[in-house]
């Protein structure tokens, strides 16, 4: 529940805005001294594909994936198979052979890799908790969507923002989709560990696939379960009192602006509260106190209230770091209805979610989201099972940047009719992850045009190519930015300038 906030509410990033000469060529190299010109801002928007993909064998090697898939538009009627399951495909199909070959990766399950070392981190605080970590992200529409009680034109289902295998199958968008039926299977203290997926924009904190936490812990009040949180919240409290934190709590447990829910008894709901914010201070001071005492200061948490969906009252968590406050995640108390929707109505609690690798870059101080999907020894071997230690780059490549200019196709014209939807911008980043892979780091809008008279759209964006383990060649990067233009003029009817 409060993953799903966490993600759909990410910060998008505002790209820099410079003039495209329109006779500039299409494709054109920069050397590294001449970074990109800047004389404004401008708001990317967030946007989907629709690229078909099929599979020829179940083999569960990140290689063979991408040699089982293909995005020619003409094999749209054999059927997609993932994790040996066949899907029939339809018009909601739009998921592609790069994020496919991203399902047998299970970070989060790598014992010493910097996504698995804070997962087992974590874990180990709630060691009383079940631990799910290794639920297929295949789920259902109704699964992700549905039991959540996403309304029908919720942006979330839109294909310009999720991977649908089908339109009853997709990728999953939060680990929320599993919420339900874990309640439904009687789990009462859990947490939820997986890797989801979301189309998003090209740059160093953004990235497809990512891996959520949710914790969740609800009681029957008519068995005992508040005394034990009165217990545990007494033990708690103690443990706080004798570290070396600073708490700076406005937020009380209830405030006109942040209510009780109405069928909650105000003091069982007080008690709910506290233990969610003792335990969450007690994770917090676990994670982020070894930094604070190797400078010799107290951890500094804050909280702040917040609105969430499926929480209230609600909050987020603000932890100061490195002189820095930096947002660790949301919390509350579950809403009843949600727990009613997910059969058991007789039982109140609360949840958290948060985003490993937001928590992992700053713990680590890795850089680029991309480096946790390298294969590199350089990378790998720094780091050790349950251990927190700090990144030592091996080496910043040079980059290589190339502009591309292209007219959109003329809403109502043949080319338009041929794509067979509008333009979106995540239609574009898809090729681009496609061809490109990790050597992208970067694609920002830099200009855009609208012919005074024709009202023809043009766009103009910069690709920053880098590799995180090798120097590129201008020539493999042309060969790459050929293919990619192909790709887009054929598949998105763009006219190239």
């Amino acid at each position: 529940m409060l993953a799903t906030r966490l993600t759909t509410g990410a910060a998008r990033r505002s790209a820099a805005l410079c003039t495209c000469n329109a006779s500039r060529p299409a494709l054109r190299a920069a050397t590294p001294s001449q970074p990109p010109r800047t004389t404004g801002s401008l708001k990317v928007r967030r946007y989907s594909s629709m690229i078909a993909s099929q599979s020829t064998n179940g083999s569960n090697s990140a290689q063979s994936w991408l040699r089982s898939y293909s995005t020619r538009r003409d094999h749209a009627a054999e059927p997609l198979v993932v994790e040996r399951k066949s899907y029939p495909r339809d018009e909601f199909t739009n998921v592609t052979p790069t994020i496919l070959s991203k399902l047998p990766r299970q970070l989060h399950l790598q014992p010493s890799h910097p996504i698995g070392i804070l997962r087992r981190q974590i874990e180990s605080h709630f060691n009383s908790f079940e631990h799910l970590n290794s639920l297929s992200p295949i789920v259902t529409v109704q699964q992700n969507f549905d039991d959540l009680g996403f309304p029908p034109d919720h942006p979330g289902r839109a294909l310009t923002d999720s991977y649908y295998l089908n339109k009853q199958h997709m990728l999953r968008t939060h680990t929320s989709a599993h919420e339900v039926e874990s309640f439904r299977n009687g789990l009462d203290r859990f947490l939820l560990s997986a890797d989801v997926y979301r189309r998003d924009e090209i740059d160093r904190s953004h990235y497809p696939v990512f891996h959520q936490m949710e914790g969740c812990n609800v009681v029957d009040p008519s068995e005992g379960g508040i005394e034990r949180l009165e217990r545990e919240n007494a033990e708690m409290r103690a443990a706080l009192s004798a570290a070396n934190i600073i708490i700076d709590d406005p937020t009380g447990t209830e405030t006109p602006t942040n209510p009780y829910q109405p069928e909650h008894d105000p003091r069982v709901a007080k008690i709910i509260a506290e233990h969610l914010k003792n335990s969450l201070n007690g994770l917090v001071l676990k994670l982020f106190g070894p930094n604070a005492a190797k400078a010799g200061e107290p951890l500094q948490v804050r909280w702040i209230e917040a609105t969430f969906p499926w929480t209230a009252p609600s909050y987020e968590v603000e932890v100061l770091f490195n002189g820095k406050w930096l947002e660790i995640l949301g919390c509350g108390v579950v809403k009843q209805d949600a727990l009613a929707r997910s059969g058991v109505p007789h039982k109140q609690g609360w949840a958290f979610g948060l985003g490993l690798e937001r928590i992992a870059m700053v713990l680590f101080s890795i850089p680029d989201i991309r480096l946790f999907w390298s294969q590199d020894e350089r990378f790998l071997s720094q780091f050790r099972e349950n251990e927190i230690s700090t990144f030592k780059p091996y080496s910043k490549y040079p980059e290589c940047y190339k502009d591309l200019a292209f007219w959109l196709p003329e809403r109502g014209s043949v080319a338009a009719a041929t794509v067979g939807k509008e333009w979106h911008e995540n239609d574009f980043m898809e090729v681009v992850r496609d061809e490109a892979g990790d050597l992208v780091e970067g694609v920002q809008l830099i200009d855009e045009f609208t012919h005074p008279k024709t009202k023809r759209q043009s766009r103009c964006y910069r690709f920053t190519y880098r590799s995180m383990d090798r120097s590129l060649s201008n020539e493999e990067v042309n060969l790459i930015q050929e293919r990619l233009v192909d790709r887009v003029t054929k598949e998105m009817q763009v006219e190239v300038r």
